[in-house]
Formats: structure tokens, C-alpha cells, sequence
């Protein structure tokens, strides 16, 4: 979680959305890093994730706004977030709603704002990993797609890899406008 976070260049203060948020895990760890002025939203499409979500928060004892919803309707303002966290998601849509979900990425950042997305993109001339077959059937993303679609999303590329876990890779791209 640390790696990712890093990742993500998260200063404290920041407004930050987890897109596909799952049982809140990186939701938590981000909210740690922001401190008390920083602030968190969640937002996943299954309703039984997101109550897990909100009771490990609790547990936790950080306060982040949960909400279900769906990655390519975003149920967020415009310019609203200084950073949109997207782990391990992409991989579940379908090309559309792939697309869909980068533009509303796009549209909820505010001007400057950044976006990391993490999947699973190994490539295929690449050795998969024992544990990257078992996320086979939900597909994989390459990572030249991902660039791809954050690029025809009016996103600026700063940045892509692999994570150094597993068989992720990342993408760091930054919204244009001031900061």
C-alpha cells in the first residue's frame, strides 16, 4: 500500500477519490497519509463491498465518505477531486465503459490534478505470473491501452511502470491546468 501511495504523490489536505474502492483498504491507507485536512471519498458498485468498506473504516477510525455508483456515471461534481486513485479496476469493464470511466476521471479532477491507475497489464510476450492467471477470466489491460485511454481522455501523461508487486503496472497522468 505504501508503494502505491507513493505513487500517487499524495500531499496532505488533498481531496481524493478511490474509484472502485472495493472493501476501502486503499481509501484507508490514503486518509492516513492526507491527515485530519485531507479528505477521502469511495465509490464502488457493489453495495456488500462498500459496507465492509465502511466498517473497516470505522474500526480504523477514519472518516471517509462512502458511495455506490458506477466507475463510467461518477456520482461526483466536476473539478471536485486534486486526485482520483483507480487500483485493480479497469480490468472488470468492458472497453466502453473503460473509455466512459476515463472521461469521468477526467472530469471530476480538478485543472492540475493527477489520476493513478494500477492493473493488472502484463504483457502478453511476458511470463504470467501463478497468480495473474486466476485474474485471466476478468481480462487484462495493457498497459499501452491504459496510456491510451487517459491520453484520449485529455489526460497528460507523467508517468507509467510497473508497480514492482506482482504483475501491476501503473499510470500517472495529470489533469491540464495550474499546479
Amino acid at each position: 500500500m505504501k508503494k502505491v501511495l507513493e505513487l500517487a504523490r499524495l500531499m496532505t489536505g488533498e481531496c481524493v477519490l478511490d474509484v472502485g474502492c472495493g472493501t476501502g483498504t486503499l481509501a484507508i491507507a490514503a486518509k492516513r497519509r492526507l491527515g485530519p485536512s485531507g479528505t477521502v471519498h469511495g465509490v464502488d458498485a457493489s453495495p456488500e463491498m462498500l459496507a465492509r468498506a465502511q466498517k473497516k473504516a470505522k474500526k480504523a477510525g477514519v472518516e471517509i465518505s462512502f458511495r455506490n455508483g458506477l466507475a463510467e456515471t461518477l456520482p461526483f461534481a466536476d473539478g471536485q477531486f486534486d486526485v482520483v486513485l483507480s487500483s485493480v479496476m479497469l480490468h472488470h469493464l468492458p472497453q466502453k465503459a473503460r473509455r466512459q470511466c476515463a472521461r469521468e476521471i477526467r472530469r471530476v479532477l480538478k485543472p492540475g490534478g493527477r489520476v493513478l491507475a494500477i492493473d493488472f497489464a502484463g504483457m502478453t510476450d511476458q511470463k504470467r505470473t501463478f497468480l495473474s492467471h486466476f485474474h485471466r477470466p476478468h481480462g487484462h489491460v495493457a498497459m499501452r491501452d491504459i496510456v491510451a485511454l487517459l491520453d484520449e481522455a485529455g489526460l497528460n501523461i507523467v508517468e507509467s511502470g510497473p508497480v514492482g508487486i506482482r504483475d501491476l503496472q501503473f499510470v500517472l497522468a495529470k489533469s491540464p491546468g495550474c499546479n
